[in-house]
């Protein structure tokens, strides 16, 4: 019964967070455009779909993915798998950060395999190659993204182990990001900055914030309200400069391609 009640739960909850949006779709449709929508059956059918899919996946996450990744990160920063079953922790010594090193492999992992996974991104990164004519791979952007998320993440893990002040991390990444704006194809540019929104999502978040607020309550002299938040903010932040510098190396192998062709048809 506890079963059947929370499927209904999630499904209701799913309705009522799709149904403002169809009408709102549908009210501009009917009231302002007043024409019919062609196929108006498989729209409707496609949103019972949308809300059947999201329910299980709304469910997979919560039974699966939640608990597994509040358990990885507890496991991962106790002290006792950091420093020993029956090593304590000296104060005074401070924090090692090369400990950790495991942590820091977790988050890269888990960063990398969440972003690929995120229906958002693949959504974004299915609908960039088909306007630019196929200029933007499916895979690279998806790759470059996750890449991005992954050493943001794991970077985001390291301060919170040593404790550094967050917006020194987040200007200097800013500043490196108006940096490489100057210098990225201009293709690129607008989807970069998109692509640091469409990670933070509905696979991503939950388990990376888990990940920080565990680092956060088992190391030594940390605390979870200060330094726990702010791993969302390096998963946003780091998307930016890696689908720029994926844009760039790109740029630069065609233009040496084309430099290489140029040279053999002179010869």
């Amino acid at each position: 019964m506890d079963i059947l009640r929370e499927i209904i739960d999630v499904t209701l909850g799913t309705v009522k967070d799709v149904l403002p949006i169809a009408a709102i779709i549908f009210g501009f449709q009917f009231a302002v455009i007043r024409k019919k929508p062609a196929n108006l059956g498989q729209i409707l059918f496609g949103f019972v779909w949308v809300l059947v899919g999201l329910s299980l996946f709304l469910l997979g996450l919560e039974w699966c993915l939640f608990p597994l990744g509040r358990l990885m990160a507890e496991q991962l920063t106790d002290p006792a798998f950091i420093h020993g079953s029956s090593a304590a922790v000296d104060l005074a010594k401070g924090v090692n950060w090369q400990d950790y090193y495991w942590v820091y492999l977790f988050a890269f992992l888990i960063g990398l395999s969440t972003t690929i996974a995120e229906p958002s991104l693949i959504a974004v990164a299915i609908k960039a190659n088909q306007v630019s004519g196929g200029a933007i791979g499916v895979w690279g952007l998806r790759m470059s993204v996750a890449i991005g998320v992954a050493v943001g993440i794991s970077l985001g893990c390291y301060r919170i182990v040593v404790g550094d002040p967050i917006h020194w991390y987040i200007i200097s990444g800013y500043i490196i990001v108006v940096i490489q704006t100057s210098f990225a194809p201009k293709l690129i540019i607008p989807l970069a900055y998109d692509s640091g929104g469409v990670t933070t999502s509905t696979v991503t978040v939950p388990l990376v914030a888990a990940l920080g607020l565990g680092l956060s309550e088992t190391v030594p002299g940390r605390n979870p309200l200060i330094d726990g938040f702010g791993l969302i903010a390096f998963a946003s932040l780091f998307p930016i400069m890696s689908v720029m510098a994926y844009a760039q190396i790109s740029e630069a192998k065609a233009k040496l391609s084309k430099r290489k062709t140029a040279t053999e048809a002179d010869q």
